[in-house]
């Protein structure tokens, strides 16, 4: 257990507000909890869980394994906890989020239904002002946000959106309570990772679906499998192996590369790994495939074309097949759905697929849509149109530093932080896996935050320190180390969310490249955020 915090001032509501009650938030309650902190954690929703409690859609579940996603700080909950699905569906993470916050008695330090609208840091008193929706406001010295990457969904910006008659919600916003789609004719706009997911659950149930496709996406074969008593304990026997493995990879998984070189093996041998890695569970299809696929055009040529084939041979139609195949990007270039049945979804005679690329949705009308060249009428309308990825929580909120400048202003262009955790000219502000830090399986890099923040604030809250900065020549080198990162990867060039592209947000047009993740991988960002701490926190002012 940490060394308790001593008591700071008096001044302010609070010490510390963790803000977001998901994944990350729920850890760092833990860690200050234990350390005897003065704090609180603001959740905006109803309830706890983040994105597992608000993606309630049909086939929202882990791409992770779920023995890789849970917590791996407490033996305990290692010990106690069965995950009964190698990919665990959102209900059972919803409760196994409840299961851990329950253990620890965090939800007694957690405020529900507390947005925040504004926050502002007052530069004599060295403490944040919080606004809440409900009126309230809350003074404390440090701010950490915990809001996660997709937290906030962007709609597409149709005429007459608000003149449906029936139904219509973003996935993200699908209803809490059983919705019904027997019988229902449906529309799902959007073929993204979510998209892909759901639709195949949406066409057993609805009398009709039509998916409207502007953009074809790759995806691969899930392979989730039920998880036995005997299995589970096998797992808990390698909970230590697992997480040691999870740190030792770039993407934070169990899924290591294969360094054999792509072209020093044989194309037959190319073949043999690739069958075998598409007929196996969760990312290797990606992650234990050959370096080459990320850097190398010729070489992801060749590993798209394979998965290609893969698409045509389960989809019936081959002039369907090729709509469904990406022409504008490769394989693996941006993060890889995994799906479930997807392809022979389009199989059936209750599914169409409209190409809203070549025909574009005009208008939503009282009835249905309006496309280029027909009317559709429905039942329910789903939009699948993606996230305002990880700024959009920030823009949501105006959050002003040192002379009154927002936050929103200063990422006008993309973020610009230091390590991932902290800006310049926002004291007292730490971002738990936010904006640059690594792209890893999220709760990896969630505790890696967490365990580096707490000792942090245990260092400057012991010294007797009101505030501390990111200094500005820090926070510039670290921008254009996160820049060199994105050199040589075939990503730079994708149209992805990964990169900022988001065509219903002003200023995330393709070609304006926001740079959002850390591509140094989990083991060097760790290795960094070390050198860092014992550096004296190096590139931090303190006062």
């Amino acid at each position: 257990m940490a060394e308790p915090i001593a008591s700071t001032q008096p001044e302010g509501d609070f010490e510390v507000v963790v803000i977001g009650a998901g994944v990350a938030g729920i850890y760092q309650m833990k860690r200050l909890k234990e350390s005897g902190v003065r704090a609180t954690l603001l959740e905006a929703n109803a309830d706890l869980g983040g994105t597992w409690y608000n993606n309630r859609y049909p086939g929202a579940r882990f791409d992770s394994e779920s023995f890789t996603y849970g917590y791996s700080f407490s033996r305990e909950v290692l010990d106690e906890w069965h995950w009964t699905e190698q990919f665990s569906p959102q209900p059972e993470t919803l409760k196994y989020l409840n299961f851990v916050v329950e253990k620890f008695g965090l939800r007694e330090d957690m405020q529900f239904g507390c947005r925040v609208e504004s926050m502002a840091f007052d530069e004599n008193a060295d403490l944040w002002t919080i606004h809440l929706a409900d009126g309230r406001s809350i003074t404390t010295r440090f701010v950490l946000t915990a809001v996660g990457v997709l937290s906030i969904p962007t709609y597409p910006r149709f005429e007459g959106m608000d003149r449906f008659e029936g139904p219509s919600f973003h996935s993200f916003d699908w209803p809490h309570e059983p919705l019904d789609l027997t019988g229902k004719r449906v529309a799902v706009i959007g073929t993204g990772a979510t998209a892909i997911q759901l639709i195949p659950e949406v066409a057993k149930d609805a009398a009709h679906l039509t998916v409207f496709q502007r953009r074809p996406n790759w995806a691969a074969p899930l392979n989730n499998a039920t998880i036995s008593e005997g299995e589970m304990a096998e797992i808990r026997a390698r909970y230590d192996e697992i997480f040691e493995t999870c740190a030792r990879t770039p993407g934070g998984f169990e899924h290591e590369p294969d360094r054999r070189g792509f072209y020093n093996v044989t194309p037959d041998e190319r073949k043999e790994l690739w069958d075998r890695l598409y007929e196996e569970p969760g990312f290797g299809i990606w992650l234990r495939n050959f370096v080459e696929i990320f850097v190398d055009e010729a070489a992801n040529a060749e590993f798209s074309n394979y998965i290609a084939d893969r698409i045509r041979g389960r989809v019936d139609d081959p002039e369907l097949a090729e709509k469904l195949i990406p022409k504008d990007h490769g394989f693996g270039v941006q993060r890889v759905p995994l799906e479930t049945g997807y392809f022979e979804t389009y199989n059936r005679d209750n599914v169409v697929l409209v190409d809203s690329e070549a025909t574009p949705i005009e208008r939503i009308t009282a009835k249905g849509l309006e496309t280029s060249d027909r009317s559709f009428d429905f039942d329910v309308i789903v939009y699948s149109t993606g996230f305002d990825a990880f700024t959009g929580a920030f823009d949501a909120m105006e959050i002003r530093g040192v002379g009154g400048q927002t936050l929103k202003e200063k990422w006008a262009d993309g973020p610009v932080t230091y390590l991932g955790l902290m800006v310049s000219g926002f004291p007292n502000f730490l971002m738990l896996a936010g904006p640059q830090t690594a792209a890893t399986n999220f709760p990896r890099g969630a505790e890696l935050s967490v365990n580096w923040a707490t000792p942090f604030l245990e260092y400057l809250i012991n010294s007797g320190y009101r505030r501390f900065d990111a200094e500005s020549g820090a926070e510039e080198a670290w921008l254009e180390h996160v820049k060199e990162m994105y050199e040589g990867l075939l990503l730079r060039s994708a149209k992805s969310w990964i990169t900022g592209y988001n065509s219903n947000i002003d200023g995330h047009e393709y070609g304006n490249t926001r740079y959002n993740i850390y591509n140094g991988g989990g083991p060097r960002y760790a290795a960094r955020l070390k050198e860092v701490a014992e550096g004296s926190y190096s590139g931090v002012r303190f006062g």
